[in-house]
């Protein structure tokens, strides 16, 4: 089984896109332990027997107090998806924050070089984190393209992956990806299987594995159930929301 885990904070606010500190030192444990290969995302869908590649979302200050140590101590590999308009500042994204999201710093400039020195792959997450198939054209180009060009600008790094914020795309945003980027992640909530749109890769959200023995079930009946019962809940939810 192949996948991608997404992580966003690691704070102890329990809110929907946070794992505190104790889950992912557990996961790294998991991860290190021989049951399952972490390689980069560039890797995973070619990758043999059972792999995962892992993303952070939005580049939160606290990824580098915490995530990154971590994952570097361990040799293990990883991609930050940056906000370019919003690195130094904070993650209220467009002035307003979330119901139930906290508001927390992100990354700046000279954290996010050091540590793609280090070996962390830098992804483009759009300049300002808006909901890209709501955008004219020329404001959705500046989101996609600009980004790109934000990063290579300021730490040498051509990104090469892409993600979408909310998840959200059009044909139009899926067409400029394709031009732009080697591949993109979604917010569909999957493993990966044969065949998979390279621009159109689902992840895992570390959310929903939280608990002790979750992730660590990994590949198990157990794993593909739960997995199973997120999707539909998710699926259920989306309908309600319209």
């Amino acid at each position: 089984m192949r996948a991608i885990l997404t992580y966003h904070s690691i704070d102890d606010s329990a809110s929907p896109i946070s794992v505190d500190r104790e889950c992912l030192a557990r996961h790294v444990r998991f991860m290190t332990s021989g049951r399952v290969r972490v390689v980069p995302l560039d890797q995973i869908e070619r990758a043999p027997g059972d792999a995962l590649a892992l993303t952070f979302d939005d580049g939160f200050l606290d990824f580098a107090d915490h995530a990154w140590p971590l994952l570097r101590e361990h040799g293990l590999p990883a991609t930050l998806f940056v906000v370019t308009g919003r690195v130094g500042q904070r993650n209220d994204w467009g002035g307003k924050q979330e119901p139930g999201i906290p508001t927390l710093p992100l990354c700046d400039w000279d954290a996010l070089g050091h540590m793609a020195a280090e070996g962390l792959e830098l992804g483009a997450h759009s300049r300002r984190h808006p909901h890209l198939e709501q955008l004219s054209d020329a404001d959705q180009g500046e989101e996609i393209e600009g980004c790109a060009a934000d990063i290579e600008q300021r730490t040498g790094q051509a990104p090469r992956s892409f993600c979408y914020p909310y998840g959200g795309f059009d044909e139009r945003a899926l067409s400029r990806v394709r031009a732009r980027y080697a591949r993109a992640c979604t917010t569909e909530l999957d493993v990966l299987g044969g065949g998979a749109d390279t621009h159109r890769l689902p992840r895992l959200d570390a959310f929903y594995y939280r608990a002790p023995g979750r992730l660590e079930a990994w590949g198990t009946g157990a794993f593909r159930r739960h997995l199973w019962v997120r999707r539909l809940a998710r699926g259920v939810k989306g309908r309600l929301l319209g």
